[in-house]
């Protein structure tokens, strides 16, 4: 099973370094096989050592250069960091991330061998109308997408279950990850308000090879709570 912690805009170099902490000791009673991956804000990102791997939520396709706010390769490998999440649907709907971006950052950093954990997901009024048009919505953000990927990590993240507390149910859980497995054979998260009450229950689901967490993730002891559950 794989745990990924996604703190988005929360958390600061100082914080994150006691949550590591925190994390390390609880981490010694994990199954040996569960995976887990922390994504800090980019100020934060350090060399941390344990029994997990820093990513980064977000890399601009380059080394360096006259990109201001970015961050590229030079930045992410004085960490040593490999691991990026790409196509979050935040950066999707309130930065404008196309399509076409996402891909040409996926394929920038799949030369450079990183391991990319690649969001999907739709909204409330795609969902409304159904099985075909969810998978029909689904399926087009993989367009330029390397699905054969060896280093490929899929998230599915019901845009209207992000941060809302209304996670999906097992029924529309189970039916979306049955369906993207028989496009996308590769490990396949769920994420949308996971949390310690349903971390059981959304695990146990058929077809769900881990969960990517937002706000639960936040403390150590709650997201630790939910890889040992």
């Amino acid at each position: 099973m794989i745990f990924a912690a996604n703190f988005k805009t929360n958390h600061t170099r100082a914080s994150t370094a006691k949550y590591i902490a925190v994390l390390k000791e609880k981490l010694h009673a994990k199954k040996p096989e569960d995976r887990v991956y922390i994504f800090p804000p980019a100020t934060a990102l350090d060399q941390y050592e344990g029994d997990f791997k820093i990513g980064a939520q977000n890399a601009y396709p380059t080394q360096n250069g006259a990109f201001t706010g970015e961050i590229g390769l030079e930045q992410l490998e004085e960490f040593g960091i490999n691991t990026l999440l790409i196509g979050h649907s935040e950066r999707r709907e309130k930065l404008g991330e196309s399509q076409e971006k996402v891909a040409q950052k996926f394929r920038f950093f799949k030369d450079q061998g990183y391991e990319i954990l690649y969001c999907i997901g739709e909204p409330l009024e795609i969902r409304e109308k159904g099985n075909e048009a969810v998978m029909e919505y689904l399926l087009a953000q993989f367009d330029g997408i390397d699905i054969g990927y060896e280093k490929l990590i899929i998230a599915y993240e019901p845009i209207w279950a992000i941060g809302t507390g209304r996670s999906a149910t097992v029924e529309e859980i189970a039916s979306t990850h049955e369906a993207l497995k028989q496009t996308v054979q590769k490990p396949l998260l769920y994420g949308g308000s996971v949390n310690p009450a349903n971390i059981k229950e959304i695990t146990a689901i058929r077809g769900v090879d881990g969960v990517l967490v937002g706000s639960a993730s936040l403390d150590a002891e709650k997201f630790s709570t939910m890889i040992l559950a």
